[in-house]
Order: structure tokens, then C-alpha cells, then sequence
């Protein structure tokens, strides 16, 4: 599948039904849309199962608890709802995209409670989000963008509106012909990459930022778990952007990311190391398990 977003052939799942891709509409006055009241998944089928589909629906839920957006639909209907677009598409590797937002109603101010909560899945085709990077390891800029403090915002959702700064972050990298960029949180520690988590190995051992203002991701924990597995020492701590001098080796973690090598942040080089090419061709063999 090819094309702009909102002229392909398909159906998407819409409040319980299945309707014409072209028709899969909202109106101008949608509360998401004005004011960021939105929750949203990004999943990935292979072989034509969702890898930890589970997992995804229940933090959809929990990231409509966090942001007063109250889903009207269970895990189970959810799951349902992911696996009649899967077979509805016919797609055996796709990648899955559940939103719910604040549709248009009654409010159109800041609040927002008279208004329905909406949601809608779709599934389409999407290869390596970095592109050959995969094999070479990426390039990173540094953003200028922190990630915020949790005492301002619901750091742990994922919501649309937490989105800005990263979408953001990405234009400026992507201009310096950067595949990503790495942000710093409020207090200056290493944090994460626009939509991906990271890792970096030294002495053998692998260090990893402490998630306390920022997405736990899933395909985070499972990396974790699988370098525990192997014995690999995982050590989650603040991490100093001037401590990237001693690293040896670095990657990304993330649904769409999966497990992607870093060859470079800044001025700061990383060789793809046999830990990384090796995680990441175990990830591959386990999603497809």
C-alpha cells in the first residue's frame, strides 16, 4: 500500500465498524484535534499476529485513565476489533495503528466531558522505520527539547499532545540529515529518541535510562528481558549525555523502531557491535516465533 494517508484502498475499524478507508472521517470541530485529547497505539503484526497485542490494549486503556479519556470499549473488544482489520486487509505483516480521541459534541472549549469518546484502528504495510539504517546504524542529532517533568504532564501516556516536541526534534535532525534525535529530559539526563527507546553497552554491560519521565516502552521491557536471559548485565540509571563518550555500542527499542543499531548521536560514535546486530536478529526471530 502506497499513497497519501487518506486515499487508499481498504476499510478501517471505526466505532465498531468496519467502513471504506476514504470514508474514515472526523469532523473539523473534533476536540482532539484543537486540544491534543488523544491516546494512541502503534503495534506491529508478523506473520499475522500482533506481537504482544495484549500488552497494547491494556495500556491503550490506561493511557485514557491517565488523560481523562474515558474508552468505551474493554481489552477484549479491542483485541477483536485489531484482528478484524488484520483479516478484513488481508495483511500478514502490517502495522498497527488503535487511536481513541475526544470526538465533536457538545464542549468545544477546554473541556471536553460532554463529548463522545471515539476510536478507530487501522493496519497498513510499513517496512524498517529507519530505513537501511537497520544494518549501518543510525545517525542522531540532539534535540533541543527536553522531555518534561512529570509533574507537568501525564509523562507515562501515550498521547498525541506529548508528541509536539518530538515531532519537532525529528524536522530539525531530519534537516541535518539525521534519522532521529535524542532528547534529554528536564533535568539534562539522556532520555529517549522521538519515538524509541535506548540502549548502550560498555565493558560488556548494558545501561539504559531509567524511565521515570518518559515511556516504559514494551519493546523496551522485552529487550530487557532478553539481555537478562543471556546473562547480559541490564543497568536502568540517569545517564549523562557526556558519559556517551565511553560507549560502546548503541541502539533503539520500539514497535516501529524495533531494534535498530545507532552508529552515531552528535559527535559522539558508536560502532555496530555484535551485541547490537545480535539483539536485534533475536528480536526479529522472536517476533515471528
Amino acid at each position: 500500500m502506497a499513497g497519501a494517508y487518506d486515499d487508499r484502498d481498504g476499510v478501517i475499524w471505526m466505532d465498531g465498524e468496519l467502513v471504506n478507508w476514504r470514508d474514515a472521517k472526523v469532523h473539523i470541530l473534533t476536540h482532539g484535534l484543537h486540544y491534543g485529547s488523544s491516546v494512541f497505539e502503534g503495534e506491529r503484526a508478523y506473520n499475522g499476529k500482533i506481537f504482544k497485542s495484549r500488552e497494547h490494549s491494556e495500556r491503550l486503556l490506561k493511557s485514557g485513565e491517565y488523560m481523562d479519556i474515558p474508552i468505551p470499549y474493554s481489552v477484549d473488544e479491542i483485541e477483536a476489533a485489531k484482528e478484524e482489520v488484520l483479516t478484513a486487509s488481508g495483511l500478514q505483516n502490517a502495522y498497527v495503528r488503535a487511536v481513541c480521541w475526544r470526538g465533536s459534541g457538545d464542549d468545544m472549549g477546554v473541556a471536553s466531558a460532554r463529548n463522545p469518546v471515539r476510536m478507530a484502528v487501522a493496519a497498513w504495510e510499513w517496512g524498517a522505520y529507519y530505513g537501511d539504517a537497520k544494518f549501518k546504524g543510525a545517525k542522531l542529532d540532539i534535540a533541543k527539547w527536553k522531555r518534561p517533568s512529570p509533574e507537568t504532564i501525564p509523562c507515562f501516556a501515550k498521547a498525541a499532545g506529548l508528541y509536539m516536541i518530538c515531532t519537532m526534534s525529528k524536522h530539525a535532525a531530519e534537516a541535518k540529515g539525521c534519522s532521529d534525535a535524542m532528547m534529554l529530559d528536564y533535568r539534562g539526563y539522556v532520555a529517549e529518541a522521538t519515538g524509541a527507546n535506548l540502549f548502550f553497552v560498555k565493558d560488556g554491560e548494558v545501561h539504559t535510562p531509567k524511565p521515570d519521565c518518559f515511556l516504559n516502552g514494551i519493546t523496551r521491557q522485552t529487550v530487557v528481558g532478553m539481555l537478562q536471559e543471556r546473562g547480559v548485565t541490564v543497568i536502568e540509571r540517569h545517564i549523562m549525555p557526556e558519559e556517551l563518550e565511553g560507549f560502546e555500542q548503541c541502539w533503539l527499542t520500539g514497535t516501529a523502531a524495533e531494534v535498530t543499531p545507532v552508529g552515531q548521536i552528535g559527535d559522539y560514535t558508536f560502532e555496530v557491535g555484535a551485541l547490537a546486530r545480535d539483539i536485534a536478529e533475536s528480536y526479529e526471530k522472536l517476533v515471528r516465533a
